[in-house]
């Protein structure tokens, strides 16, 4: 059975698994963009909350949001922050 976005929407990072901790949170997020928990147009959390809410280290965070930005599903906003991108990003 395939699994549904929602599944992955709070999927507990495994810090002993054989895929990359930025792969890992940024499925997560990508769930979550997909989900719609983060509206397009709208600013996503800071980093400082994801590295809380998955245990890792900033750099894991802003590469696995680097990932989504070159996926075109997240914007950065210099002094702003970062959006979900959507159609006036």
């Amino acid at each position: 059975m395939k699994a549904q976005v929602s599944d992955y929407c709070y999927m507990a990072i495994d810090l002993d698994g054989p895929e990359f901790l930025r792969d890992q949170v940024a499925a997560i997020l990508r769930a979550r963009i997909e989900s719609g928990e983060y509206p397009p147009r709208r600013r996503i959390p800071p980093e400082a909350e994801f590295i809380e809410e998955f245990g890792v280290s900033r750099p894991t965070v802003r590469a696995a949001l680097a990932i989504l930005e070159d996926e075109g599903r997240i914007v950065t906003r210099r002094g702003k922050g970062r959006f979900v991108a959507g159609a006036e990003s």
